[in-house]
């Protein structure tokens, strides 16, 4: 009988619990679409969908731990350094309220209290793109080994300077497609604007390039797309034709966007380091709004912190990125653009850890060297950047 009366009030306590429980439709829907749909659907770089409470709910356990641990949504800046308008973390609420829905057994609620769900242009964040392009033909990715960097030379055709305000990468074969940049060569095959030669790139975690209003990135006529393709083999044979798409401007505008980078290709990591120190900076030669920052490493990648050295010494962190994670090459967007003078100093400074304490490591009894490869290593501080745009009879416009 006391076994009886002990079941009965603990499944009146779980009834009542769960009659306050947040509930999927009303409570968690709003926050995933706010937060994560924009990855978990169909055709983009996460693994399952998160569009439906069908999609979600044999995902609910998981997801509590993911939220609760700050693995998801990805974010690896310290919150103590920069506001930043692209910050995915959630909010202690919302950890809560997913925490508080799982626990209660992560009830649907009414189906008709569903908040609308995102909308998204034939696949594309950006919306429906003016002007698609692919690399040209299908690559044929081999089942294993090692595929060196692809690179595939792709004419704009453009007749007259354009004005990109969106770009978007589209890999074909995410199976396959580790990362993909898109550089632009100009009709006289000179370096552009201190490096600003990159137009749009993608990893898992990245997204698209979208500029403000009255913010482009400017294309000159008769630039070829120099698109490069980073491949790795998932066990059996695969074709991809990766493609990018363009949003271009109707007006002129008042800022151009460049891309400029912070560079050390003469890094040597010590065999067994496990807190080696690299460095990098970038003096600019003119006023400039900094928009965000990118850090770049490969798997020895351990921390990336970028400084502003202004001209009357004054310092100023940027962005901190205490635990760097290669898996996701995130962008880091400011709330404000940054106005810097010119003369002031973009200081980058890269830690790596080339021990057996790191796991992705593939071999720390080797020194390591700038090279494309994952084994091998990179630092590049990128950050995008506006100045005044040049004025409409000299871009085409």
């Amino acid at each position: 009988m006391r076994d009886m009366k002990f079941w009965v009030w603990s499944a009146m306590a779980a009834t009542a619990l769960a009659g306050d429980a947040p509930v999927y439709s009303k409570d968690v829907a709003p926050i995933l679409n706010a937060r994560c749909v924009n990855c978990h659907r169909q055709g983009e770089a996460a693994p399952m969908a998160f569009g439906s409470y069908a999609e979600v709910r044999p995902w609910a356990k998981a997801i509590r731990e993911a939220v609760l641990a700050a693995k998801m949504p990805p974010w690896l800046a310290d919150p103590r350094h920069g506001h930043f308008r692209n910050d995915r973390r959630l909010l202690e609420s919302e950890r809560a309220t997913i925490a508080k829905w799982v626990d209660a057994g992560s009830p649907e609620g009414d189906p008709a209290a569903l908040p609308e769900a995102p909308k998204f242009a034939d696949g594309w964040n950006i919306g429906k793109p003016d002007l698609v392009f692919d690399i040209g033909s299908d690559f044929e990715v081999p089942a294993s080994g090692v595929v060196p960097y692809k690179y595939f030379r792709v004419p704009s055709n453009f007749t007259e300077d354009k004005w990109v305000e969106a770009a978007e990468i589209r890999p074909d074969n995410r199976s396959v497609v580790h990362h993909v940049i898109v550089f632009m060569i100009p009709p006289d095959g000179k370096r552009i604007n201190d490096g600003g030669d990159l137009l749009i790139g993608w990893a898992p975690g990245d997204t698209p390039a979208r500029y403000e209003p009255g913010t482009a990135m400017l294309v000159k006529a008769g630039t070829v797309f120099n698109v490069q393709m980073h491949y790795t083999p998932s066990g059996k044979p695969a074709k991809d034709r990766s493609y990018f798409g363009l949003r271009i401007a109707k007006k002129p505008p008042q800022r151009q966007a460049i891309t400029g980078r912070a560079i050390n290709t003469r890094l040597a990591i010590p065999p067994g380091a496990a807190n080696h120190e690299e460095r990098a900076s970038f003096t600019l030669k003119r006023d400039v709004e900094v928009l965000g920052l990118m850090p770049h490493m490969h798997v020895r990648g351990k921390a990336f912190q970028y400084t502003v050295v202004y001209p009357d010494g004054r310092d100023e962190v940027l962005l901190k990125v205490p635990r760097y994670d290669f898996a996701w090459q995130l962008s880091y967007e400011f709330k404000e653009p940054l106005r810097l003078p010119a003369g002031a100093r973009i200081d980058c400074v890269a830690h790596y850890d080339n021990s057996p304490n790191n796991k992705s490591n593939p071999d720390p009894s080797k020194e390591v060297r700038w090279g494309d490869q994952t084994w091998e290593e990179m630092m590049i501080g990128w950050f995008t950047y506006t100045v005044p745009a040049p004025r409409a009879e000299t871009a085409g416009l």
